[in-house]
């Protein structure tokens, strides 16, 4: 039974998503309709075989967006109708993203990146630059599907090199790593989701997300230094002594440097495309970036001589695949029940207000220092990035703030990255501490406290500096 009930939930969220795009183009009324009847449909579906503790984040988010239709006196049946298709485009997106793992498993692509890389990266610093940016990377094609991958990669090559301070070097790269992710990839939902709805520019968000994204790398690269020396243990030795082991044997299938080509073709073709019509095509990205991938899956396929495998792959991932993000799927269609009931109520004024009257109150502080801290604390109560950036983006999109919007994604998206590696209660850390067997405190915020705080303040020196000095 719990298996029928999950399938035929995969079955509702996709037609869901085909929905919303005929909505899209169409402008079909009837369409809307139903797009919001099918959300709802699925919705409460979920109820029925998630687990209480699953459940309970959208039953809180639902009972807030229903007594805030009730205190402002706003139909609540129009709210269910107009707030369950507000995530539309992002589920679509959700959907879709995790598609491009199948141009992934057809061929050793990653694998045969990181041994191309190997030579380069043989010194503590470098191998440690070298795994943030490898996973950077990889979050392009797998979001946080990323970790995993990347650390068994990196735990195969370091297999003779065990402890706390390997877990510590290795652990802190990858999830600092994916974290970073969230202020500047393209293909991360939540970053997407910020620049899109708080009207920002794609490149001029994703060159200051990249840039600071870099300086991040490089403040975590020095902290692992001071690390390596706390824990008196000499990585550099470690990893010459796994490439002196790697060079000496003979059974290495990943020499083919073909498969390092033919990936760099793919990122660029892919990425470059989605540039390309964005110039060419005033479309909202949420619906851009799903029709290409799609595309550009289809033609990888064909040229691959391999179209069969399209079905092989879209019948595992219904079956299998999208039934394990029914909680996520859940989550966000609450989410945008609440960000529209908080829109019709007139809430989200009230709580910027709020913001700015605090941030009026302390001397020397301003709205953009508040705006980091508001996700993080939401991490901290179980929120993933996701949904916290879906909530506020949902919130500051309507109200008029004094600053440009880059700078608020910048902010929003800052607080992202901290909660990614703090909260022991948000997926990547889960997803790490699964891999590598440590506990989800000490994945996150016992390895991870002092570079939050740096990071942050460094953030806010950059933000406080683009605001004084240009606006």
């Amino acid at each position: 039974m719990g298996k029928a009930l999950n399938r035929l939930f995969a079955i509702l969220i996709c037609t869901y998503a085909v929905i919303h795009f005929i909505v899209y183009f169409s402008k079909s009324e009837t369409f809307s309709i139903n797009l919001s009847l099918i959300g709802i449909c699925a919705f409460l579906l979920s109820f029925f075989f998630l687990k209480i503790q699953k459940a309970s984040i959208s039953l809180f988010l639902t009972t807030v967006a229903v007594l805030l239709h009730m205190i402002s006196g706003s139909s609540l049946m129009e709210g269910f109708l107009s707030g369950f298709r507000v995530m539309s485009g992002l589920i679509s997106l959700l959907i879709i993203v995790p598609m491009i793992s199948w141009v992934l498993r057809e061929e050793s692509y990653i694998e045969s990146v990181i041994h191309f890389a190997q030579n380069i990266l043989n010194t503590s610093r470098r191998f440690y630059f070298g795994m943030m940016f490898i996973t950077q990377l990889i979050s392009f094609f797998l979001l946080f599907g990323a970790i995993p991958m990347v650390y068994q990669m990196v735990n195969d090559f370091l297999h003779n090199q065990k402890g706390e301070a390997w877990e510590n070097y290795k652990s802190t790269a990858i999830l600092r790593g994916f974290a970073l992710t969230t202020m500047w990839v393209v293909s991360i939902p939540s970053f997407l989701f910020a620049v899109d709805h708080l009207g920002a520019s794609l490149p001029l968000s994703m060159l200051q997300g990249a840039l600071l994204s870099l300086v991040g790398i490089l403040l975590s690269t020095m902290f692992s230094y001071f690390q390596e020396q706390k824990y008196g243990v000499s990585i550099t030795e470690g990893i010459k002594e796994e490439l002196e082991r790697i060079g000496n044997s003979s059974n290495n299938q990943f020499k083919d440097k073909r498969y390092v080509y033919e990936f760099a073709i793919l990122f660029i073709s892919l990425f470059g495309t989605i540039f390309l019509i964005k110039g060419l095509w005033n479309v909202k990205l949420l619906l851009l970036i799903p029709i290409t991938i799609i595309v550009w899956i289809i033609i990888y396929f064909l040229v691959k001589k391999r179209a069969y495998k399209l079905g092989t792959y879209g019948k595992r991932f219904v079956q299998e695949d999208l039934p394990k993000q029914a909680q996520q799927y859940s989550i966000l269609l609450a989410a945008g029940f609440l960000v529209d009931s908080v829109k019709k109520s007139g809430a989200g004024t009230y709580m910027v207000d709020g913001m700015f009257y605090v941030a009026d109150a302390v001397p020397f502080l301003n709205f953009l220092w508040i705006l980091p801290l508001i996700v993080v604390l939401l991490g901290f109560i179980g929120l993933g990035p996701l949904t916290v950036i879906v909530l506020v983006s949902g919130i500051l999109e309507g109200v008029s703030l004094p600053y440009p919007p880059e700078v608020i994604v910048i902010g929003i998206t800052s607080g992202s990255v901290i909660s990614i590696m703090l909260s022991p209660l948000i997926l990547p850390v889960i997803v790490l501490s699964t891999t590598n067997q440590l506990g989800t405190i000490k994945n996150g915020f016992h390895f991870n406290i002092g570079y939050a705080i740096s990071f942050y303040f460094l953030v806010q020196l950059y933000i406080q500096v683009v605001v004084h000095v240009f606006f």
